[in-house]
């Protein structure tokens, strides 16, 4: 992008600029254009589709010489997320830097930041979002819908709140930093449920008797253009607290559906973001609103949008983090994501039993994320179902769930 000055100068002292903005001229297609993406799970791997698509070209950083977007990138690079240099290092080679992982060095995106690289989503979004406590107090600072909390230096500092009534059972504990896919929390029920807890940060959240949990994403790029998506429904495993099925358009009513679409906006002016901001929420008993978490990035609950939507979340986020005009959001068709996690009981070398079945089955589509080792619930692959009718969706999702196993040979 090139800017184009006029300065004039109105007697000794009194000077006015003019800033002409030039139409962004950068050339992303087919091009020297490098788009570097932090981190190479599942996520970079389906954002990767998208780059092949247009012809951008990317370099890609993991810890692992196993990571999933090795196969579909340009360059592939070898590095640890949480190291300054190495994040910083890489990000001088590329012209735009984003994640696909909240797990990444801020000190070293706000250096690059200093030194001119466009990072997006912003190390200042990051930060706020990567330790839970901060980005509940930004809810509270805000005036954002968000469940009641406490913030706790050490997790062996709850029990003194609970004697001296400061804090009430049950609660759910959630560890500030590094928690994901259900790791990092837990329904606190008796005081013994703290036992082997990690001795953390962390914060005490209320329970919240609710009726379903939301999703929005949100888009949004350097020019301040937004875009949001349907609302969709999440049901989740009880015992991994992992998503099982996200479920578009989510079964709710319309005003709610709105209100939800309203916070979600709220939350995303807040952050002020560039690219995707996934905002979770509660749909409680007396149909209110409030903000679980987010996560700045394509997101579980819009992995249907590859073949639901008009644009998928993956496209969606490029256009947002290169300035490029928002795709439509809108359902083609209803869409039903079943997530494929690992078996329990199962670790080593994977096997999709009865893959061939499920593709045998009306508008059903699976997305394999190229892990060769499974273990119990780890996450290895998505199946979306279309339908014209979400209850139709829903119940062929019901039998994908049923038939296909992720196990180990």
């Amino acid at each position: 992008m090139s800017n184009l000055g006029f300065v004039f100068l109105l007697g000794n002292n009194f000077q006015v600029e003019i800033w002409l903005k030039c139409k962004n001229t950068m050339n992303y297609f087919s091009s020297n254009f490098k788009l570097g993406i932090l981190g190479g799970g599942q996520l970079g791997k389906m954002l990767l589709n998208d780059t092949r698509k247009f012809d951008i070209y990317t370099s890609v950083m993991d810890s692992s010489p196993e990571a999933p977007c090795k196969i579909a990138c340009n360059e592939f690079h070898l590095g640890d997320l949480m190291d300054y240099d190495a994040v910083y290092s890489f990000g001088k080679q590329v012209d735009v830097l984003t994640f696909e992982i909240e797990n990444v060095n801020t000190n070293a995106l706000a250096a690059l930041e200093n030194e001119g690289v466009k990072v997006y989503p912003s190390s200042k979004t990051l930060r706020t979002i990567q330790n839970k406590a901060t980005q509940k107090l930004f809810y509270r600072d805000h005036h954002i819908p968000t469940a009641n909390f406490s913030r706790f230096a050490y997790t062996t500092e709850i029990e003194d709140a609970l004697d001296n009534g400061g804090l009430i059972l049950p609660f759910v504990w959630k560890s500030a930093q590094f928690g994901y896919d259900g790791n990092g929390v837990k329904v606190i029920r008796k005081l013994e449920d703290l036992d082997g807890l990690p001795n953390v940060e962390c914060i005490a959240e209320a329970m919240i008797p609710f009726k379903n949990e939301l999703a929005v994403i949100v888009a949004r790029n350097p020019n301040g253009d937004v875009a949001t998506y349907p609302v969709v429904e999440m049901e989740f495993h009880p015992e991994a607290n992992q998503v099982e099925y996200v479920i578009c358009p989510a079964r709710i009513d319309p005003k709610v559906a709105q209100k939800a679409t309203d916070i979600a906006l709220q939350v995303s002016k807040a952050f002020n973001h560039v690219g995707l901001l996934a905002v979770e929420m509660f749909q409680t008993q007396d149909d209110s609103i409030l903000v679980n978490e987010v996560a700045p990035r394509p997101h579980n609950s819009g992995h249907q949008t590859i073949e639901a939507s008009y644009t998928s979340q993956f496209e969606q986020h490029l256009r947002a983090i290169l300035n490029l005009p928002l795709g439509k959001t809108e359902n083609k068709a209803a869409g039903v994501m079943v997530n494929l996690v690992g078996a329990e009981g199962h670790t080593g070398d994977v096997v999709y039993k009865n893959i061939e079945t499920i593709m045998a089955m009306n508008g059903v589509t699976p997305h394999i994320y190229g892990k060769k080792q499974t273990h119990p619930f780890r996450k290895m692959g998505h199946v979306t179902i279309v339908d014209e009718s979400i209850a139709e969706a829903r119940k062929i999702a019901e039998n994908v769930k049923k038939t296909i196993h992720v196990i180990s040979e």
